[in-house]
């Protein structure tokens, strides 16, 4: 019998090819159980109810005329009205009677399966529309999925569901808002051998970042129990990040581990009218990963798999959005579902489009950020589905959390803020496709926001998500990429947020001349690194609560240090890997290190901190050197375990040849060795001494990277946090500027790298024009000045170098 021509298919008789006859999910479930399964893909094995059983249930029972009168009345733009006629068609198909021949097929084939999993196996049952999961529209969540489905009145039953849920409001919504006719599309069924992960975890995993579009890494979000609670966005997961290209060759690149707050899971119940539940996640293992390192990584792997078989079968760049599940009993990890990721693989590569907020106000809620975007409006709190019809255009949505219910209104809001739910919830993914602003997993948003206030929503800064009290003033900046000029003078990028980086890794540039540690360590770690390995000494009852709540996930605390400075270090150098980042070593004064949890016990008093015990000093002296020890096998994580050897390190303040000379051996004794696996070692330029003996410094060091900041301070005898003389300092002094030039010269001369990452070239043009003029090869600049720098210095090269510049 012909294919098209039968009600029911197994996995290996289908692929991708055939989504016309079985619907996306199934026919990207049989391509993967087919083609992936040698490979290591691993998928449960189903069948499918096809299209053709779908239109012969509905021809053989009259069904289809009749559902096309109902359907001739229909208004989508009136809820109501839409609400009606929905609920008329689905009662019309749950009330059909499958033909014998149709109800026999799905019986037999449901027994078949039973021999390889067991009688009244339990199954999934989900909806596989046929027009779902084109490039272009996701379809997600248009129709819906029954778990732990047994036994073959169940199973039937759940069938019958499936076919009705083709004409839920949201289907029927979404379809017509995007011209798909109602009966060009059939619905296939999935019966799928269950998973069972709920006794272990699931989640959701993309091959590229949902937020920015970095193709380079797999973003991963899990938590306990059977999936749907995260797709549906009923619990915040955990997050992790795995880079691709270094783990393509062999190295086990997990960029970031967040913990997610889980605080329920769904499990089978003994009921076969309620298959499923929620139950509470105990608070010990909320705060646990619920993946391990392998299995992180094995996921990943899954994930690149399917999207170079994807990538090679459709001639283009594919990246996957899919569903994974661990099953409880087993141990092993499944692919369950996999479709074409919807938004970045539309996006338009030749435009760099970059929201800039121009005010702040006070901050209302955080959540986690979706999209790069900002949005501002009357705040509408709406805690019920039911009430969406009081929701007005250019509103901000505040409620609890969306289902594919709330999509009519979705997408005449100007931004959405959802109390629950990670980056790849039923909000998230619908915003994004929708070009809307919206923030997730902020935990009290409809508490802490007061309906019908003016809000600003702002995704613009990372992965933190800020709804802001008033209408802020916001630009949208927009570069042509495709007439971008490249220069002679390689233009890098100071960062400080990891957060950031795949987003900033778009802007034109040649790397990062300079990745401050402090923000990492502040931000990702907060302890001070001898508060933790010597946490039994403490004192102060208060730092060590705080330090046993940020370490719960880790028996040794120190190497909580390290995993955490080497996630946020990973971050930056993956963003622009291959290109070279440069990460200046912890430059904390001492005030700001006994500002960190713990700190105060181990900090001396002093009285000028900008010029006491800082920078390289501290690294060698006994009191700090194994607190600086942890540092230096954080980096060692980022470039062997993680694979990125992109990454060089710079030593802040040298002030001396001697304690520099102390500082490379006291690295090397906890194995980060200068020129080891390509590392090199690049001094701070900001000391008078470094200038004055360049070429000794240079005798030790692979180079210099000017920091104009503390050099002026030093040059013009300035204590540079002081008011009383803040109209002294200038970087543009004639005293500074001729350092400036001298150590470019000796650089220059000595073949040595020589860069500038101070302050001088983002805030003054002239002084970027001046060390260009002096020969420098880098100069590494704040990301919001990064364009406009580099137009001015492409037409400075033309002056300078007639047509030299960008070979």
């Amino acid at each position: 019998m012909e294919k098209a021509t039968r009600f029911i298919l197994w996995f290996d008789e289908i692929g991708i090819e055939d989504i016309h006859l079985v619907g996306g999910k199934n026919a990207s479930l049989g391509e993967m159980y087919r083609r992936l399964t040698p490979q290591g893909v691993r998928i449960s094995n189903g069948f499918a109810v096809t299209a053709y059983a779908y239109r012969y249930l509905l021809e053989k029972t009259g069904a289809g005329a009749k559902i096309r009168q109902i359907l001739s009345t229909l208004d989508t733009s009136d809820i109501d009205n839409l609400a009606r006629h929905g609920a008329r068609v689905r009662k019309l198909i749950r009330n059909l009677e499958l033909p014998d021949e149709l109800r026999d097929e799905i019986v037999k084939a449901y027994r078949k399966l039973g021999e390889q999993y067991g009688n009244n196996t339990d199954c999934a049952v989900r909806s596989s529309a046929t027009a779902e999961d084109l490039p272009d529209a996701s379809f997600a969540g248009q129709q819906e999925t029954y778990l732990n489905i047994a036994g073959e009145e169940d199973i039937i039953d759940a069938c019958i569901k499936c076919f009705a849920s083709l004409f839920t409001n949201r289907a029927i919504h979404y379809r017509e808002e995007r011209s798909f006719d109602h009966f060009s599309i059939a619905l296939s069924i999935v019966i799928q051998k269950m998973v069972r992960s709920d006794l272990a975890c699931s989640g959701v995993m993309f091959s590229i970042d949902t937020e920015s579009g970095f193709r380079d890494a797999v973003f991963i979000t899990g938590a306990y129990g059977l999936g749907e609670n995260v797709v549906q966005g009923s619990v915040n997961p955990d997050e992790y990040y795995v880079f691709k290209p270094t783990l393509k060759t062999g190295f086990r690149p997990i960029l970031k581990k967040s913990v997610g707050e889980k605080k329920i899971k769904m499990v089978y119940t003994r009921d076969q009218k309620q298959p499923t539940k929620n139950i509470t996640v105990n608070l010990a293992d909320r705060t646990r990963f619920v993946l391990q390192d392998d299995e992180i990584l094995e996921l990943a792997r899954m994930a690149m798999i399917i999207e170079d078989h994807y990538s090679r079968k459709r001639d283009t760049f594919t990246p996957l959005d899919t569903e994974w599940a661990k099953d409880g009993e087993t141990g092993e990890l499944y692919i369950v579902q996999a479709r074409p990721e919807t938004v970045h693989s539309q996006k338009d590569k030749t435009r760099l489009l970059e929201y800039v907020l121009k005010e702040t106000g006070p901050v209302i809620v955080k959540g986690k950020s979706v999209g790069e975007k900002i949005g501002k409006g009357a705040s509408h709190i709406i805690k019920d589905v039911h009430c969406i019809n009081q929701f007005k255009k250019g509103e901000v949505l505040v409620t609890n959390m969306t289902d594919p219910d709330w999509e009519p209104i979705m997408k005449i809001a100007a931004a959405i803020v959802t109390n629950r739910g990670g980056r790849t919830c039923h909000a998230a993914i619908i915003s994004r496709e929708l070009g809307i602003p919206c923030v997730v997993g902020t935990a009290q948003g409809t508490e802490t926001i007061l309906d019908g206030t003016d809000v600003t929503v702002d995704c613009s800064q990372g992965s933190d998500g800020v709804i802001y009290q008033g209408l802020l003033d916001f630009v949208v900046k927009e570069t042509n990429l495709e007439t971008f000029p490249e220069t002679k003078t390689r233009i890098m990028m100071n960062l400080a947020a990891p957060d950031q980086a795949f987003d900033q890794s778009f802007i034109p540039n040649q790397g990062v001349g300079l990745a401050r540690e402090e923000f990492i360590i502040n931000s990702y770690i907060q302890v001070h690194p001898l508060a933790l390995l010597h946490y039994d000494e403490l004192e102060d009852e208060e730092s060590k609560a705080r330090i046993a709540a940020l370490t719960s996930n880790w028996e040794d605390k120190g190497q909580y240090f390290i995993d955490r400075l080497a996630e946020g270090i990973g971050m930056i150098a993956a963003a622009f890997f291959p290109k070279k980042v440069i990460l200046r070593l912890s430059d904390f004064k001492s005030n700001e290190y006994a500002n960190l949890i713990g700190g105060k016990q181990f900090e001396p008093l002093e009285e000028n901190p900008m010029i006491g015990w800082r920078g390289a000093s501290r690294y060698y002296s006994d009191t700090y050197r194994e607190a600086f020890g942890l540092e230096c096998k954080a980096i060692l994580k980022v470039r062997n375990q993680m694979g990125l050897t992109n990454l060089d390190v710079m030593i802040p303040f040298p002030r001396t040849v001697q304690e520099t000379v102390r500082v490379i051996d006291t690295m090397a004794s906890f194995g980060l060795k200068k020129g080891e696996n390509g590392l090199q070692v690049i001094g701070m330029c900001e000391v008078p001494a470094n200038v004055i003996l360049a070429d000794q410094f240079l005798d030790v060091l692979d180079g210099f990277s000017i920091g104009t900041n503390d050099l002026t301070q030093l040059v013009l005898g300035i204590d540079r946090d002081s008011e009383l003389v803040a109209h002294i300092y200038d970087e543009r002094n004639d005293a500074v500027k001729d350092m400036v030039k001298h150590v470019i010269e000796k650089c220059v001369a000595r073949g040595k790298y020589i860069g500038i990452c101070g302050q001088a070239p983002s805030d003054y043009m002239e002084f970027a024009e001046f060390v260009v003029e002096c020969g420098i090869q880098t100069m590494s600049l704040n990301p919001d000045t990064v364009i406009k720098t580099t137009l001015a210095i492409a037409e400075l090269e033309k002056k300078l170098f007639g047509q030299q510049t960008g070979d």
